[in-house]
């Protein structure tokens, strides 16, 4: 069964999903990458404080174009890898209430913690989908540092409609990464005897 979310989400809402849980998200979530994750913690900015509040992060470097009115479209919308935003993560979920990060590959034992303590979950997206996750957005709301970032590395404020997404981590610990880590870490140590 599928579960449609739709932001702002409740940690009650966040609590209740376990891994493997799919979801249809819908509502306004922000892109954020490594320059973003970094700025978020060093100078904790107060202009994205109001769009990731109960709210969710996509690891995401869009392809984007404006059309003919000179509004945002996104052409292309896939998740970038996740691990580098590891250092960061957690305090962000922490400082700015965040309900959900999305991404690919996963992240580590400090990010898990932070899902647990604050009431968060990690849910992961196709790789190599990024025309058809582009399609779920609905529209763009606002962007920030594009100037000074560039585009793959602004903030995107976005809102979406029925983003297919995984539950890959949730807030009580459970984490397929880890758990096909520990599988796959045990076959190749076989292997090597």
């Amino acid at each position: 069964m599928t579960i449609k979310l739709k932001t702002p989400i409740s940690e009650e809402e966040i609590r209740k999903l376990r891994i493997g849980d799919t979801v249809l998200l819908s509502g306004v979530i922000v892109t954020a990458r490594d320059q973003a994750h970094k700025l978020m913690i060093e100078e904790r900015p107060d202009f994205i404080r109001e769009y990731l509040k109960e709210s969710v992060i996509y690891h995401c470097g869009p392809v984007v174009r404006k059309d003919e009115n000179g509004n945002w479209q996104f052409v292309s919308a896939g998740p970038t890898t996740s691990a580098r935003e590891e250092p960061y993560q957690s305090d962000v979920i922490r400082e700015y209430k965040v309900r959900g990060v999305i991404g690919k590959g996963g992240m580590g034992a400090k990010t898990a913690q932070g899902l647990k303590e604050y009431g968060a979950v990690y849910f992961h997206a196709v790789g190599g989908a990024g025309t058809l996750i582009a399609n779920t957005v609905k529209r763009v709301i606002d962007v920030f540092k594009l100037e000074e970032f560039g585009t793959p590395e602004a903030f995107w404020v976005i809102e979406v409609e029925d983003f297919p997404l995984v539950v890959t981590m949730d807030s009580h610990g459970g984490s397929i990464h880890k758990e096909i880590l520990e599988k796959s870490s045990k076959i190749a140590e076989e292997l090597m005897k």
